[in-house]
């Protein structure tokens, strides 16, 4: 059983895509009810601006995406979200993954997909043949030959532009591109959306292999909401149907959460600015304080040059840290319980034993990042549960997880949950607040100026059941070491 999820830091690519968006007839914001890895080299930000800056009148208020799953490393380890696609439209569930940027899903071609989840939920293949809007991408179209960066050999009309991804933890999926209608929730009032669609070019995925053949975690494929022009929010911004501003809250408690394209008014959060021209959601950390007590690290330990830098995702669930910095803030973590018999399952996870309070025998970690925000982790957020009393480590050794050995930076759901995150790609900025997930927040409508109330979500029942499942799993494992030390 895998607790970990994939690394997004080389999500290897077959191809660069660079898409071509076709606009569609809504007006508004978009909501998306929630549960990751593709990049491409060129973020077309300014064009983005100037293309949204025209548009302006024709803006969404905000998108609403429904989030079920749960984030918590004992728990199913994703968030998921609830899309529409084709005409008429047939619906999926699509991991959520700030990590990546290609949007795709399941097809009903595919000779290596999975046909069941337990996540409880109803797996789905899309089918091209059905949806009245549908159009194949061929190899001579130029969508395709700006991906290859020129005409390809042997290319004939009737030939499919192809594509194959391969992910950080090896896993890969490969087909080829469509363009069809996505359906999504507008905002439209308080706690009110309405249905509304753009056309996006996405992959129709015949072969997946590795996790996401995986029926533990199955779901219909990956929403990647990276900010390079092949995601779906970039798609969405350039046909100028919304801002390319979106936030998530993860609920760490009950599930689900809250996930919004539009501009969040309330609650207000500080910020940091984004480290440019990089394929992921990099930004500068300075410091590290455990307990109030600053990290003695080197000072180009967070270096952001050649790939470096500190990745915040939420494809990811725990968090991965230099070989350097893990073991210092390790050293600190447990200064105050020496006592503690140490212990390590599926040749990874840290656990111990521990029948007190865990918040009041462990300090607290404090990221500090360029500008005015700060990252506070508490302890019951960087330990997770796995039975009664019983704790493993969240913190990950980047230099020894990674398949690659690249010593990296990289902030998943582990510290992201409970937390309000604001991702404003028209500032280039990321914001961060401690938050209430399962309540609300404020999206402000661009063409009338009204503010808007968008709620939280919580997609399926069954959450709760693999949790529980796994925690009981978990804990026999667990409490059958414990015995023999």
């Amino acid at each position: 059983m895998d607790l970990n999820r994939r690394l997004p830091a080389s999500a290897a690519l077959a191809v660069t895509v660079f898409f071509l968006i076709s606009s569609g007839g809504v007006d508004g914001n978009l909501v998306f009810n929630v549960r990751r890895k593709f990049s491409a080299k060129e973020s077309l930000l300014s064009v983005s601006r100037e293309h949204d800056f025209r548009r302006r009148g024709r803006i969404l208020t905000g998108v609403d995406l429904p989030l079920g799953g749960n984030g918590h490393p004992s728990g199913t380890g994703l968030y998921f979200t609830k899309i529409g696609m084709g005409t008429p439209p047939k619906y999926f569930y699509v991991q959520v993954d700030t990590g990546s940027d290609l949007l795709w899903l399941n097809c009903i071609d595919c000779i290596k997909c999975p046909r069941k989840s337990d996540l409880g939920i109803k797996l789905s293949l899309y089918d091209p043949k059905i949806s009245s809007t549908a159009n194949l991408v061929t190899c001579d179209e130029g969508f395709c030959t700006a991906t290859y960066s020129g005409p390809l050999p042997g290319c004939k009309p009737e030939l499919l532009c192809q594509y194959n991804v391969v992910y950080g933890d090896g896993s890969s999926t490969s087909g080829y591109f469509v363009r069809d209608n996505v359906q999504f929730d507008a905002v439209t009032g308080d706690l009110q959306t309405s249905s509304a669609n753009g056309s996006v070019i996405f992959g129709c995925g015949n072969k997946q292999t590795g996790e996401l053949g995986s029926s533990s975690e199955a779901v219909d494929g990956i929403l990647g909401f990276g900010q390079a022009n092949s995601s779906m929010l970039s798609q969405l911004a350039l046909s100028g149907k919304v801002k390319k501003i979106f936030s998530h809250c993860l609920d760490g408690d009950n599930g689900g959460g809250i996930f919004a394209i539009g501009e969040v008014v309330e609650p207000k959060v500080d910020t940091t600015p984004l480290v440019p021209n990089q394929s992921h959601y990099n930004v500068k950390l300075k410091t590290i304080a455990v307990g109030g007590h600053a990290l003695q690290l080197p000072t180009d330990i967070f270096d952001t040059g050649s790939g470096r830098g500190t990745v915040i995702d939420s494809g990811t669930t725990l968090a991965y840290l230099p070989d350097e910095v893990y073991k210092e803030m390790m050293t600190a973590i447990m200064a105050n319980q020496p006592q503690l018999k140490l212990y390590t399952i599926e040749e990874q996870y840290t656990c111990f034993h521990f029948g007190e309070s865990i918040d009041k025998g462990f300090p607290v970690v404090e990221f500090h990042f360029d500008g005015s925000l700060t990252l506070t982790v508490y302890p019951h957020e960087y330990f997770f549960p796995i039975g009664q009393d019983q704790w493993c480590v969240g913190w990950q050794n980047s230099g020894v997880q990674s398949r690659d050995g690249k010593d990296m930076t990289l902030l998943g759901d582990l510290v992201l949950l409970n937390k309000l995150v604001v991702y404003d790609l028209e500032k280039q900025t990321l914001g961060l607040t401690e938050y209430n997930c399962s309540s609300s927040i404020k999206i402000k409508d661009e063409k009338t100026g009204a503010v808007y109330t968008v709620g939280a979500h919580n997609l399926g029942s069954a959450s709760a059941l693999v949790v529980g499942r796994l925690l009981q799993i978990l804990s026999f494992f667990v409490l059958g070491l414990y015995t023999l030390l």
